[in-house]
């Protein structure tokens, strides 16, 4: 392959901005069908974003023989059906994150892109990005120091209509907003510090609003004895909302937001604010870096490997995996 043709399965809400133009502003990249089963939703997302193709169809997408790369932005309970119809076609994947309901089914999706000596990619896009690289180059220097501690908060106030939404539903998603959200913040430790030695979890469901747990916390010893604690509390009041990651070294400490713009770095009893360019298209640079690892000319920049890992801690959290 000279460029990659994509076709993107479930031409939604994430593709609007934070990935669907970027198929078409990266180099050798080129965005020629969508598909979703709402005909008219499909032919509406296509017209106004300029793609001259669209299907009601998966399958028809998949066989379509000008398209040479399947994005898959369908909820969770749909990827490994999709993924396994693309690798059956030969054709490379990128899928979102969560890689799957639970890592029973990202293990085969895995096994499947061997099978089908096929591509595999997941989009925990914030590896690629500009705030996230320097933060791996601040632990990878050693700027820190020797780093002993990982604290991570989530507070979230819920939201009017959440217990109608598929985020909420485990037969779709595979559990609550700690199955939407923590993926990005667990891929990131696992991306800092390399694979956990020992995971132990607690989940439950706090308010009774919906089906699905609301509340969990975590302690993970990654290698080097890096501990790291995490709580996700999705039922707090507005004035209680948080998003804070601390990373404590011998010399200091690294605040940051995984979902917000704070970042900021205390060495030495000062402490500096680190600002990054805002993103237009979040998905923009992990786009670019999976172009170029299907056209054979980078490495894979979030292997199915690495997302089935992902899948096994939060799985072993919540008490699905022993």
């Amino acid at each position: 392959m000279e460029k990659i043709i994509w076709g993107i399965i479930g031409c939604g809400n994430v593709t609007e901005v934070k990935s669907g133009p970027a198929f078409n502003k990266v180099p050798n990249s080129f965005l020629a069908a969508v598909m979703r089963r709402d005909k008219v939703k499909a032919e509406d997302y296509a017209n106004r974003h300029q793609v001259k193709k669209w299907y009601s169809d998966a399958e028809s997408l998949i066989q379509d023989p000008e398209i040479n790369a399947i994005y898959i932005a369908t909820p969770p309970d749909s990827h490994e059906a999709y993924t396994l119809a693309a690798f059956k076609a030969g054709k490379p994947v990128y899928v979102e994150k969560p890689m799957a309901l639970n890592s029973i089914e990202a293990q085969r999706m895995q096994e499947a892109a061997v099978k089908y000596s096929c591509k595999l990619s997941v989009a925990h896009y914030r590896r690629a990005q500009p705030r996230f690289l320097e933060i791996k180059r601040i632990i990878d220097e050693q700027i820190l120091g020797k780093i002993s501690s990982v604290d991570m908060k989530m507070a979230l106030a819920p939201t009017p209509g959440l217990a109608e939404t598929w985020r909420v539903n485990p037969a779709i998603s595979g559990g609550g907003l700690f199955h939407d959200l923590a993926p990005h913040q667990l891929d990131l430790m696992l991306y800092f510090f390399s694979e956990p030695v020992s995971i132990y979890g607690n989940s439950l469901n706090k308010s009774k609003s919906y089906h699905a747990d609301d509340y969990v916390s975590a302690e993970i010893i990654f290698r080097n004895n890096i501990l790291y604690k995490g709580v996700w509390d999705f039922d707090v009041s507005k004035d209680k909302e948080e998003d804070i990651c601390e990373i404590k070294g011998e010399n200091g400490v690294l605040r940051f937001g995984v979902f917000s713009d704070l970042c900021e770095l205390s060495l030495n009893g000062e402490t500096k604010s680190l600002t990054f360019e805002h993103l237009p298209h979040v998905q923009q640079p992990m786009i670019e870096q999976v172009v170029n690892y299907f056209l054979d000319k980078g490495p894979n920049p979030c292997s199915g490997t690495d997302a089935l890992i992902v899948m096994k801690m939060m799985d072993k959290i919540v008490g699905k995996l022993q």
